[in-house]
């Protein structure tokens, strides 16, 4: 998992079908302060995320079926996944 924050939007029209239908949003990762600490990167929204919000991303496929209701053994282009939206951080 990684805490990023929603920077913008995507769209394509040609695009692999495992997208058809979700909402791609370019996400920046950020630090416990919120800070940027990395290159952008894009997401398929799972929570009714926008631009300006900080999200909870997860980063690996195997995961991302799961979101999606896929077996382990499924194929699917998606890596990263929003699956909340953050309310706030403490750097304790």
């Amino acid at each position: 998992m990684k805490v990023a924050r929603v920077v913008g939007t995507l769209t394509a029209t040609v695009h692999q079908a495992s997208y058809d239908g979700l909402t791609l949003l370019v996400c920046a990762p950020v630090d416990g302060a919120g800070a940027v600490v990395g290159d952008t990167f894009v997401a398929v929204d799972h929570a009714q995320a926008g631009v300006g919000d900080t999200v909870l991303v997860n980063a690996e496929g195997g995961g991302a079926r799961m979101v999606f209701g896929r077996k382990l053994t499924d194929p699917l282009a998606i890596q990263d996944v929003i699956v909340g939206i953050v309310d706030a951080m403490d750097e304790g």
